[in-house]
């Protein structure tokens, strides 16, 4: 008998609402993702008690139109390859993303799950400018406003002076 597949969103993750999408972080990866409203919908039903039939009939529910069990399979998809679910024992066999798309059909384009993702900066490439004092020069940030940058004779090299 085959197990059947529960998916389970991380809780570690931090999100927002903004819109009609969801920003989720993920503080294990340092990465941002965006989830379009089909995406969230079915992130948020992610509880480890529903099973993907399950997931698809409350969001039929939600939206009073019938949601094709394929959509819920793809945005799971797109959730499990960028980490915000938790990793199922037993993963089930899909048809590849394009043909999932193609049997949906473009009329179901609209309702399609989609995760963007983005990758956080570390602290010393979001740096907007270099400090008064800062090395500078080709790679780095520009200097702060009030600064620019010189050859100092003093200090040995290209600093915001």
């Amino acid at each position: 008998m085959k197990k059947q597949v529960l998916p389970k969103a991380r809780i570690d993750c931090l999100s927002r609402k903004l819109d009609e999408e969801l920003v989720v972080y993920d503080p294990e990866r340092h990465v941002g993702h965006c989830l379009n409203s089909t995406a969230t919908s079915v992130w948020t039903l992610c509880d480890g008690r529903r099973s993907p039939a399950q997931i698809a009939a409350e969001l039929s529910q939600q939206a009073s139109t019938q949601v094709d069990q394929r959509v819920v399979q793809l945005a799971l998809e797109q959730l499990e390859d960028v980490h915000l679910l938790l990793q199922p024992e037993v993963r089930p066999k899909l048809p590849p993303r394009r043909i999932a798309i193609r049997r949906l059909g473009i009329a179901a384009a609209v309702a399609l799950p989609l995760v963007t993702s983005i990758v956080a900066p570390t602290p010393a490439s979001a740096a907007s400018c270099t400090a008064h004092l800062g090395v500078c020069g080709t790679g780095k940030p520009p200097c702060c406003p009030g600064s620019t940058c010189l050859l100092s004779g003093v200090l040995g090299g290209l600093f915001c002076l």
